[in-house]
């Protein structure tokens, strides 16, 4: 088989990275994890500017920082890149996910919820994406990979462990229909999770052997932090992320250079009102 429906089969791959799908066959073997903290002095002004000038929706951070990751992706593609039954492929589009709860309590259902980042795509208009995807969870019923879920989660442990063994099957050689993997965040580019909006910093999350994704990245909370600038100190506002990437989808100075480009973007936010695939040099 070529391909899957979502990606492109990876031919031309070195003889390192062939080899580490067999040293290494499970994701879960083979994730990195990458602390990151940045100055978003810039971006918090950004944010205070753009919702002053423009009342007709709400930008959130969320919004800012999903933004940066879905232009990050189109400019560093092999981030875009996943393993599964110890192939490697390139997925056709750039997809960022996230769990939204249905009401902010304890007991309320969480939902999953993909977006696809087109290449044109910016600010505004994922703005208007997100938007209308949380508006849709909390209003309406659940999507179909949540009510797969459900159904599953509800059957007796015996019959649980044969039909998640024939689904593992069935994910391994793309027999799950799109419907299904749609909307699941463990077949997404990216899944984020915005700890900061509850006052939480950022943790690190493990990635799964089930489905696709490569990458899984918390936003923690914004805070003041002295900084020394130029032999001064400053009062910065910093945010700390949590990144875990699997390691076989590239290498380290790769991915170094990817987390320097999300970095600029953050550093220079007036790059989120161009395109996603406009290609940005550092």
């Amino acid at each position: 088989m070529a391909g899957r429906k979502d990606a492109k089969r990876v031919k031309d791959i070195d003889g390192m990275h062939g080899l580490m799908v067999h040293v290494k066959p499970l994701r879960a073997d083979s994730d990195v994890y990458i602390n990151l903290k940045i100055d978003v002095t810039e971006l918090v002004q950004y944010y205070e500017e753009i919702n002053k000038s423009d009342k007709s929706m709400k930008t959130t951070y969320f919004h800012l920082f999903f933004t940066a990751l879905g232009k990050t992706v189109f400019n560093r593609p092999l981030l875009n890149r996943f393993v599964i039954n110890k192939k490697y492929y390139d997925r056709h589009d750039v997809t960022i996910s996230f769990v939204a709860k249905r009401e902010l309590t304890d007991d309320a259902e969480e939902n999953f919820s993909v977006i696809t980042v087109d290449s044109k795509d910016n600010i505004f208009s994922l703005r208007e994406k997100i938007s209308g995807q949380v508006k849709s969870i909390r209003s309406s019923k659940l999507n179909n990979a949540d009510e797969f879920m459900n159904k599953i989660g509800r059957l007796p442990k015996f019959i649980k462990n044969i039909i998640i063994s024939l689904v593992r099957f069935a994910d391994n050689h793309d027999l799950i229909p799109a419907s299904l993997t749609g909307d699941s965040i463990y077949h997404s580019s990216v899944i984020v999770s915005n700890l900061g909006s509850i006052g939480c910093g950022a943790i690190y999350h493990n990635l799964t052997d089930f489905g696709t994704n490569s990458i899984l990245i918390t936003i923690g909370e914004i805070k003041e932090e002295a900084v020394v600038i130029n032999g001064k100190v400053e009062i910065r506002k910093m945010c700390e992320f949590g990144a875990n990437i699997d390691e076989r989808i590239a290498d380290g100075f790769y991915f170094a250079k990817s987390l320097k480009l999300f970095e600029h973007i953050l550093l220079n936010p007036e790059l989120l009102e161009e395109s996603a695939s406009t290609k940005i040099n550092i």
